[in-house]
């Protein structure tokens, strides 16, 4: 359904376009995931929720997918409007 959103996030993931949160990269570190467990999951994941930011207006996508070692994680991120990938949040499932 977001084959085309999927795709631009992992072009931005595959040409280091984007960035992470402090929030996300403390979450990364709680659940022991590295930066290559997160963009394993950019790449080889799905989206499998759309949401709209009630704030802002804003879509962010939840990826599913697992780490090498097998750990189902979910990723929140979003497309800025300055062209970067935005990893809001990290969790695993």
């Amino acid at each position: 359904m977001f084959d085309r959103i999927l795709r631009r996030i992992q072009q931005k993931v595959r040409t280091l376009e984007y960035v992470m949160s402090i929030h996300a990269e403390e979450e990364m570190d709680d659940d022991g995931l590295t930066i290559f467990d997160v963009e394993h999951v950019m790449l080889t994941g799905e989206i499998v929720e759309r949401q709209k930011d009630y704030r802002t207006g804003e879509w962010k996508y939840l990826v599913e997918g697992r780490t090498s070692g097998s750990d189902v994680v979910i990723i929140v991120t979003k497309l800025s409007l300055t062209g970067k990938l935005v990893i809001i949040t990290i969790y695993v499932e």
